[in-house]
């Protein structure tokens, strides 16, 4: 199997705009857990690349679609 792509600037990128989107909604790690099943923490450390699928999940549950997301990520500054 090929050895996964990683782009750690962007991984830190979506990770912090993902604990923005959390953090504006006043939804904690424990709460977002309980109501989707995802281990919203082990992502915000930014260790791990996220599928497609699960940052979809996510933007869905927060109500932001992904093209909204990435203009996010795009324009985002640490």
């Amino acid at each position: 199997m090929p050895k996964q792509i990683k782009n750690k600037e962007l991984i830190e990128k979506i990770v912090l705009c993902i604990k923005q989107i959390r953090k504006s909604n006043n939804v904690t790690l424990e709460v977002f857990y309980f109501d989707t099943g995802i281990h919203l923490a082990r992502i915000e450390q930014g260790k791990q690349n996220i599928s497609i699928a699960t940052l979809s999940k996510i933007c869905s549950y927060f109500d932001v679609n992904l093209s909204d997301f990435f203009k996010m990520v795009e324009s985002f500054r640490k």
